[in-house]
């Protein structure tokens, strides 16, 4: 098995950050504080077949053109989100829902480099289990679709370049926007809403 070629585009974001906020290539980016967790990660990564991207301003790591994980610099911690996650086994039980709404994605989440080294095998494990499934084709199955606003689709029709942000994001994103933007019964309201989450869309973030 062929081992992953470094991308220079993550080498760049190693250097600078994924230039989504105000302070990219700055020493307050999320990217410096995190570094050396980052780069100790990348290396077992890149251990496997696995093809580096970078999607959304951060390292995206897919096989056969499928997105299988992705690493993040947050604010508290470093994760390495796994598309497919509630997929694995987790027999370590290491891995977390990134949020209330996310039906699929799972990460596992670290704060020091000592977490990298010492568990590197367990790591590995994690991704080889999630190459496996991408290549067998596995599906999550996912919870009845949320409806989409006839506001969002009139905003879509409107702005082509808005839809294809809005279907850039990840499932859970996606989700989450669509839940957030249903729950007022006021048209008016909706709309206030998609407005205001127009430019965080764009940015690829989410909630």
């Amino acid at each position: 098995m062929k081992n992953s070629e470094a991308n220079p585009k993550v080498d760049f974001y190693l250097q600078t950050g994924c230039g989504r906020c105000e302070y990219w290539n700055t020493p307050n980016c999320k990217v410096n504080s995190w570094r050396d967790i980052l780069i100790e990660l990348r290396k077992i990564i890149l251990t496997t077949e696995l093809k580096e991207e970078l999607k959304w301003g951060q390292p995206c790591y897919t096989i056969n053109g499928k997105n299988v994980l992705l690493m993040a610099a947050f604010r508290d911690y470093v994760a390495l989100s796994f598309f497919k996650g509630t997929l694995l086994k987790d027999k370590n039980k290491i891995l977390v829902a990134p949020g209330e709404n996310s039906q699929s994605v799972r990460q596992i989440r670290f704060t020091k480099i000592d977490e990298v080294k010492n568990h590197k095998k367990i790591i590995l494990d994690y991704i080889k289990e999630a190459i496996e499934n991408e290549k067998k084709g596995l599906k999550v199955t996912k919870a009845t679709n949320t409806p989409i606003p006839i506001e969002l689709k009139q905003k879509f029709e409107q702005d082509k370049e808005f839809e294809k942000a809005f279907y850039s994001l990840t499932p859970g994103r996606q989700r989450a926007y669509l839940i957030y933007f249903n729950q007022p019964k006021n048209s008016s309201t909706k709309l206030s809403r998609i407005e205001k989450s127009i430019p965080k869309i764009f940015q690829g973030k989410g909630l």
